[in-house]
C-alpha cells in the first residue's frame, strides 16, 4: 500500500506570514511550485498559492502592480483553514481529500510539525503505480457478480492461462448481462498481449467483458 510519506516532498519551501506577495511569487517562479505553506513560530498557519497571489495583486502591465507586490502581505491572502494529511495516511485518502475540498495539495503534518507536502501531481504518479500503468501489459474490464469468491474465480482463469495479474482495482457497479441484478466492474492489468483468446474464455465462463470492446 502506498502511503503519503512514500509520495510527499520532504524539502518543503515555506515562508512567514510577514513575507510580501512579491517575495512569495518570486519563490514560486524560482522553485517552480504553486503552493507555499505559511509557518508562524514553527506551526502551520496557512497556505498560499500562486493563484491567490495573482488574484490579490494588479495584473501584469498595471502601473500599480510593483507597489502592491511590495505592500500586500502573505497573511492577508493566505488560506487559514488548511486541510492536511499525515505521513501514514493511504495515498488514496489524500487523493479523495483533495477531490472533496477542491485543492491542489495537502501539507503533511506529524503532531504540530510540518514534515512534507503532497500535491495532485504526486497523487497522480502514485495512482499510476497502484494501477500498474507504468508497466507493460493490457487492460481488461470484467463485470462480476457482487458476492464473495467471484474475484478469485476470474483470477483462477488467469492462473490457468499462465497470465500474471499486474494490478486489479474495483470499479463502479454495472448491470449483469441477462439479469436484473448489478455486479461490480473489476479493472485488471495483465501481462499478456493476447487479449482476444482471454476474453473468449472469460465470456464462455459467464463473465461480461467491457474492455477491450468486441470486434
Amino acid at each position: 500500500m502506498l502511503l503519503v510519506k512514500d509520495s510527499m516532498t520532504r524539502e518543503v519551501v515555506m515562508l512567514a506570514p510577514q513575507a510580501t506577495a512579491g517575495e512569495a511569487l518570486a519563490l514560486c517562479r524560482e522553485k517552480r511550485i504553486r503552493h507555499l505553506p505559511v509557518l508562524e513560530e514553527g506551526r502551520l498557519a496557512g497556505i498560499v498559492s500562486d493563484r491567490d497571489l495573482r488574484a490579490a495583486t494588479p495584473a501584469l502591465g498595471d502601473p500599480d502592480r510593483a507597489e502592491a507586490l511590495g505592500k500586500i502581505l502573505v497573511s492577508e491572502v493566505m488560506a487559514r483553514e488548511v486541510a492536511t494529511a499525515r505521513p501514514d495516511d493511504p495515498i488514496e485518502e489524500a487523493a479523495n481529500a483533495m477531490r472533496e475540498r477542491k485543492v491542489g495539495c495537502l501539507p503533511v503534518v506529524e503532531g504540530e510539525a510540518l514534515v512534507g507536502i503532497v500535491t495532485s501531481s504526486d497523487v497522480m504518479e502514485a495512482l499510476i503505480y497502484l494501477m500498474g500503468a507504468h508497466e507493460p501489459g493490457n487492460r481488461l474490464e470484467v463485470v462480476m457478480p457482487d458476492r464473495p469468491g467471484t474475484l478469485a474465480g476470474v483470477a483462477g482463469i488467469f492462473g490457468e492461462l499462465g497470465i500474471n495479474i499486474v494490478s486489479v482495482v474495483a470499479g463502479p457497479r454495472h448491470p449483469l448481462p441477462d439479469s436484473l441484478e448489478s455486479g461490480r466492474v473489476a479493472v485488471f492489468r495483465v501481462d499478456t498481449m493476447d487479449l482476444r483468446s482471454t476474453v473468449d474464455i472469460l465470456e464462455r465462463a459467464g463473465y461480461a467483458v467491457l474492455w477491450p470492446p468486441g470486434p
